[in-house]
């Protein structure tokens, strides 16, 4: 786990005297941050291998990416270099750069990393698109300035702190009486993908209020025993999913025809028959979709 070093970010000279020493991952407008080790043309088609045990899951495997980072080189800019945390030995900063001809997303690169650096990236991945599209006061309009090591920004005439909007969503592995599991397709996805429910959480919702709206606004069905399984940051551009498992009252699966195009209950054998011959692409690994899926499939409790 990266140390956020939550203790000197009010510090701004504390923070300063890091940057002689220490490495920068560069990030540019579309996510996309300089690896070594990625090979990897489809993200949705990274699990096909995990779930059919050709290859282990990256949980299980040495992480075959790393990320590339730079030494830190001129003076320090607040305005510009966001301090990440400390992994390990080294203290880490981000900083938007020109398009990179070589990059990779945290959505395509995440579980091939080592655990603290896909840290790295969903931090800066959500630290920049913040400053990008952010940097004026939502009350006054006044230009703020960057603060508390990129974790803030400062509002002059208001005197207000402002930090990152996170919006939570939540996701779902809904099983019936006889442990299928459901799965849709939306229709904006390419052919044969597929995956768990999930939505925003609305306004003075409760996350398990979400569930049962979502669950019956996309699929029909009226669903029980709600429990919690984990959640996950996912900054495109800056949610954080919220994973739970659900078992369903009904299994009658009425979808809108237009946002959810198809839904289906599926056993064991039908999911790796269908992974199989290609006719089904699950969520890439890096998703906590794909840990749902997993974990069902596996048979686990948690």
């Amino acid at each position: 786990m990266v140390d956020r070093l939550g203790e000197i970010r009010r510090d701004s000279a504390a923070v300063a005297a890091l940057w002689p020493e220490a490495v920068v991952l560069g990030i540019d407008d579309k996510g996309r941050m300089p690896m070594t080790g990625v090979d990897v043309p489809d993200p949705w088609g990274m699990s096909t291998d995990v779930i059919l045990g050709r290859r282990p899951s990256a949980a299980d495997s040495t992480p075959a990416a790393r990320l590339t980072l730079v030494a830190a080189q001129g003076p320090y800019d607040p305005e510009r270099h966001w301090l990440l945390g400390r992994d390990g030995e080294r203290v880490v900063f981000a900083t938007p750069v020109s398009e990179l001809s070589s990059g990779y997303t945290l959505r395509e690169a995440g579980p091939l990393l080592p655990v603290a650096e896909s840290e790295l990236v969903a931090m800066a991945a959500a630290l920049a698109a913040w400053h990008r599209v952010e940097a004026h006061c939502p009350t006054c309009g006044t230009r703020t300035a960057v603060a508390a090591g990129g974790t803030c920004r400062w509002c002059p005439s208001c005197e207000k702190d402002l930090f990152p909007r996170t919006d939570p969503a939540i996701i779902v592995a809904i099983t019936d009486a006889d442990d299928r599991l459901l799965l849709a397709r939306q229709g904006v996805w390419a052919t044969g993908r597929h995956s768990v429910l999930a939505g925003f959480v609305e306004a003075g919702e409760a996350l398990e209020q979400a569930v049962h709206r979502e669950v019956l606004e996309e699929s029909g069905l009226q669903v029980e025993d709600v429990t919690y399984f984990g959640s996950q940051p996912w900054p495109f551009p800056r949610s954080i999913m919220l994973g739970f498992r659900a078992r369903a009252l009904t299994t009658d699966i009425r979808v809108d025809g237009e946002e959810i195009v198809s839904g289906r209950w599926f056993t064991r054998d039908d999911l790796l028959a269908d992974v199989g011959d290609g006719s089904v692409v699950l969520p890439g690994e890096a998703s906590i979709a794909f840990r749902l899926i997993r974990n069902w499939l596996d048979g686990t409790p948690d």
